[in-house]
C-alpha cells in the first residue's frame, strides 16, 4: 500500500472554498461518500470531527491532516484540498491552514494507519513542497506536485537507511 496509490487525480482538489474547519471537513466527507459507495458522508464526517475534539490535526505550517478510521472503509482512501483561503484550524503553531490531506482508514488498520501517517506528515513538513503546492495553478498540476513530492520522500515501499 503506498500513498500515491490512494491519491488519485480526482481526489487532489483545487481551489476549495474553505470557511471554517467544520465546512471543510463535512465538504470532504460528502466528496468522499460519493466518490466512494461503502462510505456514508454523515459517519465519515461524525468521525473526523469525533478525532479533532481529541486534538487538531492541524500540524503547523499551514498543513492540516485530518484522519480517522473508518468500519465502513475496505482500504486506505487519501484527498488532498488546496483552500482558495486558508482558515482557522486550531493549528499547533495557531497559523491558518490552506493545505488539508485527509486520510481514511479500515477500523483494523493499526501499522498500515500510522505508515501512512509517518508518510503525509514527512511530504507535508517539507517547506519547499508546501511553497510548489501552494503555488500551483491547477488540479493537474497539484496533483502532480503532490505525487513527486510523495515519491522523492519515499513512497511507503522498503527502502535501505
Amino acid at each position: 500500500m503506498t500513498l500515491s496509490s490512494i491519491l488519485p487525480p480526482e481526489r487532489t482538489l483545487f481551489d476549495v472554498t474553505g470557511g471554517s474547519k467544520k465546512r471543510v471537513l463535512e465538504f470532504f466527507s460528502t466528496f468522499i461518500a460519493q466518490n466512494t459507495p461503502s462510505l456514508d458522508s454523515q459517519e465519515v464526517f461524525s468521525r473526523l470531527i469525533a478525532r479533532e475534539k481529541l486534538g487538531s490535526t492541524g500540524i503547523g505550517n499551514g498543513v492540516a491532516i485530518p484522519h480517522a478510521r473508518s468500519p465502513h472503509c475496505k482500504a486506505p482512501v487519501a484527498g488532498f484540498l488546496k483552500l482558495d483561503d486558508p482558515i482557522d484550524f486550531d493549528a499547533v503553531d495557531g497559523d491558518p491552514v490552506d493545505l488539508v490531506f485527509v486520510l481514511l482508514v479500515p477500523e483494523e488498520a493499526d501499522d498500515t494507519h500510522l505508515a501512512l501517517l509517518a508518510q503525509v506528515a514527512s511530504v507535508m513538513n517539507d517547506a519547499d513542497t508546501r511553497h510548489q503546492l501552494r503555488h500551483c495553478a491547477s488540479q493537474q498540476q497539484l496533483h502532480e506536485t503532490l505525487i513527486e513530492a510523495i515519491q522523492r520522500h519515499g513512497d511507503g515501499s522498503s527502502r535501505p537507511d
